[in-house]
């Protein structure tokens, strides 16, 4: 798995964080939503995460830690989020069994 670099998290996280706080102050205004909003999926795309709140803690775990930390932690939820998906009631086959396999001529 690929790491962002520590120094575009940490810009993207100030950035989110600047931007939420103007957005607190002024929530009506739709161009600084947009912005804010703008800046949340950056910081979701950057740490492959879909919420942004998520991601901007997903952000500061990072930064806090080294990337041997980080790459076990997101494997661990890997496997986690694995082990949540619905498995298939039945195994599907693909092939017909090898007796009843026809080849062509000559084999």
């Amino acid at each position: 798995m690929l790491l962002p670099a520590k120094a575009e998290v940490a810009r993207q996280l100030r950035r989110y964080r600047a931007w939420e706080r103007v957005m607190l102050a002024a929530p009506n205004d739709r161009t600084v939503r947009t912005t804010f909003e703008d800046s949340g999926y950056t910081l979701c795309v950057l740490m492959g995460k879909r919420c942004a709140r998520e991601a901007a803690d997903a952000a500061e775990r990072y930064l806090r830690t080294n990337q041997i930390t980080y790459l076990q932690e997101q494997q661990v939820t890997c496997r986690q989020e694995q082990n949540e998906r619905p498995r298939p009631a039945t195994a599907v086959r693909r092939r017909p069994p090898a007796a009843e396999r026809r080849y062509p001529a000559g084999r």
